[in-house]
């Protein structure tokens, strides 16, 4: 996730576009650079880092100019360095590319582009836009409209591009396909960008932008058509919030705006990961065919909600690549002498990469001579580093302390490693390894219509507010989905909150149900087991008790003796934990705010835990 933004008018361009960087920083801070427009050239300066390299990088005579781009990048192809800064530029020096997401086909258009002489300078996939647009706009006759029109329909991924060309530095252009962008309408100055934060002081005009419309502004306006060049009418709106709420996407909590995120960060972590001949793409594990099929045992360490998203992969990868699994709370991992050895496998999750048990667990790992694969949000942060290869999930910064999409990109990412071993070891076919990725395809879609229907959940949840105890209740791989439900509650709402598979609540746990007891239970996906029926059971068992249970269910699902019940899409079972997840990450949060708790910084908390 990268942050964009763009302005033309008459005042100095550095200030908004500076301003709308630092708005947007929370998108992205692997580096930072802008594309300014002289009238004759460019001035382009960018620098790894956080955005004060990039100021502290700018000469003191900086030339007034009154239009330009900037970025602020998480970098996904190509680590974060100077050479891999937005923007990119063609072999001219003339057009600029600043970009948001993925291209998929990028490596077919660079060796397209290097047989007719560009010369790349990059590791990125956007520089390939920049050369490619370079072309086309010549062959436009200097359209820099007409060239992005024709880009976008050779380009294939999830991207918002924006570009500038020195000859008419006051125009700029962009396009949006499955990321945000933004136009901001002003009086003689208009903006682009990822977020209305970043302009938000300058303007409360907004226009919306749809897939695939190509977007031109100037000091005079603002033109949107489609690719085939029909002009489209601008959908203005105003903007309602201020400044500080802006940055939150208008949500009136970080968390609340991470929920809402999760069906695009699935789809990012998803993205280009199955090749035309369909096989699972992980190029990033570094290890041979020869090298997976000899893996013997598999050990998951993690914390806290990454833990959870490691029983998960249990599930998945015992089922599909039939390797023993053994999921370990990282904290206590190297002080029992586990048993590893070269033909180990370590996965080590973790959203910030800085996670200190982790990190000593890693190392304890790599002694013992396991190769170690980090799972893992943060881009060149310490576990990556020190791992032998990292998978890295696409859920952008998460500023919430308690995890959310973050946990559910970590699930999609070992479905992926599951499907992965499994095509190599033979234990899947290819054509059930796309079925199962094609499934997968479909997650974002149904988390989308889960949100789509939160509302009566939001409000349902608030009367369950002052209560002191919620049990949660699941099955088979919804057990994790329970554990993760209670940590989410004890996080935010200070609530005592437990998970039990339902299977034990005879063993004890149902000493704890008296009379007006909330149980949320998690209905499976209906499968060979029959595990759907045994939790109607144990629903049974706590109703009659007194408890008033919320039910999570599919679409469909018959449900008995529930005071409330939640529907989610229908799923495969072992793709259902991504779903049934989402609406206990609402009631958790609808709790927290009805008890008037600080959501995103709750009490003793903190997003990166650095020491044991």
């Amino acid at each position: 996730m990268c942050g964009i933004v763009g302005y033309t008018g008459p005042q100095s361009a550095f200030t908004p576009i500076v301003e709308g960087l630092r708005r947007l920083e929370y998108r992205g801070y692997d580096s930072a650079g802008i594309a300014l427009g002289t009238g004759t050239s460019l001035f382009v300066e960018k620098r790894a880092g956080k955005l004060a390299n990039l100021e502290g990088a700018l000469p003191a005579n900086l030339p007034t100019v009154h239009s330009g781009i900037g970025h602020t990048r998480w970098a996904t192809h190509g680590g974060p360095t100077d050479r891999n800064a937005h923007p990119h530029l063609d072999n001219e020096g003339k057009l600029a590319v600043i970009h948001n997401g993925i291209i998929e086909n990028y490596s077919e258009l660079k060796a397209e582009l290097e047989k007719r002489g560009h010369k790349f300078e990059s590791e990125t996939d956007t520089e390939s836009v920049a050369h490619l647009l370079s072309e086309l706009r010549k062959e436009y006759k200097g359209d820099l409209t007409a060239a992005m029109r024709a880009a976008v329909k050779r380009l294939r991924g999830s991207f918002t591009l924006l570009a500038i060309h020195a000859d008419a530095p006051q125009t700029i252009v962009g396009v949006r396909r499955n990321s945000p962008l933004v136009a901001g309408l002003g009086d003689g100055e208009n903006f682009l960008a990822s977020d209305v934060a970043a302009f938000i002081d300058y303007t409360k005009r907004a226009v919306e932008l749809g897939q695939d419309e190509v977007v031109t502004i100037t000091p005079e306006g603002i033109a949107i058509c489609d690719l085939d060049g029909k002009v489209l009418a601008l959908k203005e709106y105003e903007i309602t919030w201020d400044a500080a709420a802006a940055q939150k996407g208008g949500f009136s909590h970080f968390m609340l705006k991470e929920i809402f995120d999760q069906p695009k960060a699935i789809a990012d972590t998803l993205i280009g990961r199955l090749s035309d001949n369909n096989q699972i793409q992980l190029d990033e594990l570094h290890m041979s065919d020869d090298e997976m099929k000899k893996i013997k045992r598999i050990s998951v360490i993690a914390c806290g909600t990454a833990y959870h998203a490691g029983m998960v992969a249990k599930y998945a990868i015992e089922k599909w690549a039939k390797v023993p699994v053994d999921v370990e709370i990282a904290s206590e991992y190297r002080y029992r002498d586990p048993i590893v050895d070269k033909d180990s496998l370590v996965i080590a999750i973790s959203q910030s990469g800085e996670t200190m048990d982790l990190l000593m667990a890693v190392r304890h790992a790599k002694a013992a001579g396991a190769r170690v694969l980090a799972v893992c949000n943060t881009n060149s942060s310490t576990i990556p580093r020190e791992s032998d290869a990292v998978l890295y999930t696409h859920a952008g910064p998460e500023i919430a302390v308690a995890s959310t999409k973050a946990f559910l990109t970590q699930i999609v990412a070992v479905y992926l490693i599951g499907l992965k071993l499994a095509q190599v070891r033979g234990t899947l076919t290819d054509a059930q390894v796309k079925s199962l990725y094609t499934e997968m395809l479909e997650l974002p879609g149904q988390v989308e219509q889960i949100l789509e229907t939160i509302e009566p959940l939001r409000e349902l949840t608030r009367k369950f507010a002052k209560d002191n105890t919620v049990l949660f209740l699941g099955r088979g791989i919804e057990y994790p989905v329970a554990l993760e439900g209670a940590l989410k509650l004890k996080e935010l709402a200070y609530i005592h909150a437990e998970g039990f598979a339902g299977g034990e609540l005879k063993h004890g746990p149902i000493a704890l149900i008296e009379e007006g007891t909330a149980v949320i239970a998690i209905l499976p996906t209906k499968d060979e087991h029959a595990l759907d029926e045994k939790m109607l059971s144990n629903i049974q068992e706590v109703k009659a008790r007194g408890a008033r249970v919320i039910v999570i269910a599919p679409e469909g699902a018959e449900v008995i003796g529930a005071e409330h019940i939640i529907r989610i899409p229908v799923a495969s079972p072992l793709f259902q934990p991504v779903l049934a997840t989402v609406p206990l990450q609402v009631f958790a949060y609808e709790i927290a705010v009805a008890r008037g708790n600080d959501v995103d910084q709750p009490r003793n908390l903190a997003k990166s835990v650095t020491v044991e």
